[in-house]
């Protein structure tokens, strides 16, 4: 999965629409390739992100958990934490270090 696209399932506060665009963003980026379209698929580009924005809104206000919600907080910290393992994998690979 892209690292970019966050989970936005059963959070407390809700899940925000600017923040359900953002992954929809994301994800139209990753199967585009492009990061800005050309002025000839701008709007092919900005109706994809609209569409994937509203089937996730729906999918998010469908969806149900018994689960407790999730604290941005915490999540952050966890993607940090596995950010900093994955640099520190990085660092001892190219580095030809073995694991202590």
């Amino acid at each position: 999965m892209c690292r970019n696209i966050r989970v936005l399932h059963n959070f407390d506060p809700p899940t925000t629409d600017d923040e359900v665009r953002e992954a929809a963003l994301q994800f139209v980026r990753k199967v585009s390739g492009s990061t800005r379209p050309s002025r000839a698929n701008a709007e092919a580009f900005e109706r994809a992100i609209d569409e994937i924005a509203l089937a996730t809104r729906h999918l998010l206000d469908d969806l149900v958990t018994r689960s407790p919600p999730r604290s941005r907080e915490r999540e952050a910290a966890k993607g940090r934490e596995r950010h900093e393992k994955r640099m520190e994998r990085e660092v001892r690979i190219r580095t030809g270090q073995t694991a202590s």
